[in-house]
């Protein structure tokens, strides 16, 4: 029995899952907190893997790896390998004027046509436009932006500060760098139509040319390990991806199927065999990690619209699921706009939440239960449109995410998006396809390895629901 690791470098945490290369049957799993903040410095990624592989037992028995990471995070490196400045993630939001001023120069429409995506703060670009514009001094020491996942790959084969692996003009081994297509389509400074980097944009948001690292394919690998603790030298190293890519992958998503995520905040991307350009910016145009490609809206209201509201109430979120299916589809009229903190899809930074339509009869307890869920999913639902809206086609929704387990969740997603609703398994999603990754590489095949199902809802489509949304959205 081979074994294959695949690793998620989240936002929050570092997790690992050790599977069967055949089966995809999960062996062992290890976990490692991060720190907070929206500046990390990339070496504390680097010891919680090492301290989630130590947790998983180690990797002595395994034949190969691969790294699924947060995306958009700015990594840059000096001319010896060594990190510049702590890493900016994805939801470091001090370079939207920086987002501004590129679409400006450029014009949204080029860059769709460009890159696919109209960038945001988010974006890799954006943040490297900061850099130049905030901290010059450091931009000029720029030799090479990497993403997390690459800079993870690339210290897992034995690079970094300090290693001299190669004599000559690049000690550090900058030119060993690589990433994949989800990862470098999230820059800012990659086309997914012809599968290269934007030397100009990078330029410009720079303010000079760097060494980028090089796309690899699906089922490609990198290299092999150095020895690390607990990590043997000599496993092949996959390609990597970004986390909703793996996680595309680990749900072996396929066209037809569209994820909706439930996390923190929301995010709902379909696996597409074309490219789509969305020139307003609302739908980014990502690539997927099997070749394909992956249409992504994200919005800032999810999962913490139903803890506010079981707050509220008093009740856990058992509770709060009973009491919303005790109420009728469209909740009495009662209707929660979610913008809690904001939102991105749409555009609106400083909105806040509203409740409408409050009644003597509508305001009940069942009702603004089922209000919070019916709100959370029509602010995803207006994305699942923008999507559509690109010509995807949506065949059933694969929800996941904490609040995806909530069976109300799932029976009133099926009202809302009118279309069959299935809740994989809970698991590490990401990490999973990371996997998947490790053992394409090795075996030179994409496994299929389905996940199990915990939850299918038919479609019951209610347009109340989204009917009184639209009459009452800002």
């Amino acid at each position: 029995m081979s074994l294959v690791a695949g690793v998620d470098s989240s936002t929050q945490s570092c997790k690992i899952v050790v599977r069967d290369a055949e089966t995809g049957a999960v062996v062992r799993t290890g976990r490692a907190v991060h720190p907070e903040g929206t500046e990390v410095h990339p070496d504390a990624w680097w010891q919680a893997l090492l301290a989630a592989v130590a947790d998983a037992g180690g990797l002595d028995d395994v034949v190969a790896i691969s790294v699924g990471a947060q995306q958009h995070g700015m990594v840059v490196l000096d001319a010896a390998g060594e990190v510049i400045r702590p890493a900016l993630l994805w939801n470091d939001t001090r370079s939207a004027e920086a987002a501004s001023d590129l679409i400006a120069e450029f014009g949204a429409e080029e860059l769709a046509r460009r890159t696919g995506s109209v960038p945001v703060a988010s974006f890799t670009a954006t943040k490297l436009r900061w850099l130049r514009d905030a901290e010059p001094e450091n931009a000029a020491r720029v030799a090479a932006v990497a993403l997390p996942h690459d800079w993870l790959s690339w210290r897992l084969r034995g690079f970094g500060p300090a290693t001299a692996a190669h004599l000559g003009d690049d000690p550090a081994g900058l030119a060993d760098l690589t990433t994949d297509r989800s990862d470098a389509s999230g820059t800012g400074y990659w086309s997914p139509v012809t599968d290269d980097w934007d030397r100009e944009l990078l330029t410009a948001a720079l303010g000079h040319d760097a060494v980028l690292p090089r796309v690899l394919g699906p089922g490609e690998h990198a290299g092999t390990t150095g020895t690390h603790p607990g990590i043997p030298g000599g496993l092949l190293v996959g390609p990597g991806a970004g986390d909703n890519a793996g996680a595309a992958l680990g749900l072996d998503a396929r066209p037809g199927d569209v994820v909706v995520s439930l996390g923190t905040s929301g995010t709902v991307f379909a696996v597409t065999d074309t490219v789509v350009t969305d020139r307003s910016g609302t739908v980014a145009g990502f690539a997927d990690a099997a070749g394909a490609f992956l249409p992504l809206v994200a919005t800032l209201n999810a999962a913490r619209v139903l803890d506010a509201v079981a707050r509220v109430l008093g009740v856990d979120h058992a509770e709060l699921g009973r009491l919303a299916l005790a109420a009728e589809p469209g909740s009495g009229g009662l209707v929660l706009q979610p913008w809690f903190e904001g939102e991105r899809t749409p555009n609106l930074p400083d909105a806040t939440a509203s409740l409408f339509g409050m009644t003597l009869a509508a305001t009940t307890r069942e009702n603004l239960a089922r209000a919070a869920i019916e709100g959370m999913l029509c602010g995803l639902a207006e994305g699942l449109d923008a999507v559509l809206a690109q010509g995807v086609d949506a065949h059933r929704i694969l929800l996941i995410g904490g609040a995806a387990q909530s069976d109300a969740v799932a029976q009133i997603a099926a009202e809302v998006f009118g279309r069959p609703v299935v809740v994989p398994t809970p698991g590490e999603y990401v990490a999973a396809g990371a996997a998947v990754q490790a053992a394409w590489a090795l075996t030179g095949a994409r496994p299929t390895w389905t996940p199990e199902v915990t939850t299918t809802v038919d479609a019951a489509h209610a347009p109340i629901i989204r009917e009184q949304y639209a009459a009452h959205r800002g």
